[in-house]
């Protein structure tokens, strides 16, 4: 079946012009084209007017203004310092806080902290003069005194300076504990003065005493004065070159826990419990003496006061004694009386023998008792 469109080479073919489906063959356009013959249309614009071309101005203008003036002031914060570079090297350090002024561009501005840091040192294992080990932990306050310096030698980072913090610090507790021994480092967390006579024990540790003046009273000898150092003023001492060095300044260190390791622990448990029971032993002893000090006081006055009180009863039964034969003397002198004594006597001694229930009374002919039954026949 032939194609209409065909031209005898495969092509599709409209009349001439080679495009398919050309319109009226002029100008190639699919589909035909409806405005052939016409002219093509041109549009034109008018010139911008004045106030439009004011706003286009101004609108730039606010543009680059926004652009430049960022770039140009410089806010300093009180808890800060604002080192200005430029190329890399530092121009200036803004320190007082406020606004300042500096070049756009070719400047940048880098904030380091002015406030006071916390650092937490790891615990860590040191070794004391008298080969003990001990664990500190503890925590150093810090700032930066020198921003020019700081960033020069520890390029201004934190980071950087608390790793540097970290081993000067350690190599200064262990220094400082090296040097010292188990008991004193202990002693050394108050760091006050204590006074004790040279015969007594120190009864005032712990307190803070003004010894000056201090002499010796009535030929005794002066108190023995004893001086506990701060352990935080002993390891500072050893920081006295750091604000040089890195312009940084440490402030303080100081010692939140000071433990024994745990290997050491059930030893020196061992050790205080023996010496707390020494010392409670010593508080009985001391007790049980002066117990018995006083239990021979007692016994002392209790055995004086039997003295006395027998001595005094002796002195009664004697003179009753003495009063008694002074009445039967009297009775015995005057005869109706001594009859009278006699028989009462008699019948006295009779009642005491018939006491029981044996009612028999046998008596002698001559017995003073038969002679008063012997009488009254």
């Amino acid at each position: 079946m032939n194609n209409p469109f065909d031209n005898g080479n495969g092509r599709w073919s409209n009349g001439g012009t080679g495009f398919p489906f050309g319109g009226n063959g002029q100008n190639g356009a699919p589909f035909g084209n409806n405005n052939a013959g016409k002219a093509p249309r041109q549009q034109t614009r008018g010139p911008l007017d004045a106030a439009s071309k004011r706003v286009i101005g101004i609108t730039c203008l606010v543009a680059v203004l926004l652009l430049i003036l960022p770039q140009c002031f410089v806010v300093t914060y009180p808890n800060e310092y604002n080192v200005i570079r430029q190329f890399g090297r530092i121009t200036s350090i803004r320190e007082e806080p406020g606004l300042s002024v500096k070049a756009p561009f070719v400047t940048s501005v880098t904030s380091i902290p002015k406030n006071l840091r916390l650092y937490d040192l790891p615990a860590s294992d040191v070794i004391t003069s008298d080969k003990k080990s001990m664990i500190v932990d503890c925590y150093v306050l810090w700032t930066i005194r020198d921003p020019r310096k700081f960033i020069q030698t520890l390029n201004g980072n934190t980071a950087t300076a608390e790793s540097r913090i970290d081993t000067i610090v350690y190599n200064g507790i262990k220094n400082t504990i090296s040097d010292m021994t188990q008991d004193e480092v202990i002693q050394s967390r108050d760091g006050k003065i204590t006074v004790a006579n040279n015969s007594s024990e120190l009864d005032n540790v712990g307190v803070d005493v003004d010894v000056s003046g201090l002499e010796e009273i009535e030929g005794e000898a002066a108190p023995q004065v004893v001086h506990i150092v701060s352990l935080t003023e002993e390891i500072m001492k050893n920081f006295d070159d750091v604000e040089d060095q890195y312009g940084i300044s440490i402030e303080t260190v100081d010692v939140k826990v000071l433990d024994l390791p745990d290997e050491n622990k059930e030893a020196v448990y061992e050790r205080m419990i023996a010496e707390r029971n020494n010392i409670a032993a010593s508080y009985t002893a001391l007790g049980d003496s002066e117990a018995q000090i006083i239990r021979n006081a007692a016994d002392k006055e209790v055995s004086i006061l039997l003295s006395e009180a027998r001595a005094k009863a002796d002195m009664l039964v004697a003179e009753g004694e003495a009063e008694y034969m002074r009445i039967l003397s009297e009775a015995y002198n005057d005869a109706d009386k001594a009859d009278f004594y006699l028989f009462v006597r008699s019948l006295d001694a009779a009642r005491t023998a018939l006491a029981g229930g044996n009612k028999t009374l046998i008596l002698d002919k001559n017995s003073p008792i038969a002679q008063i039954f012997y009488n009254v026949q």
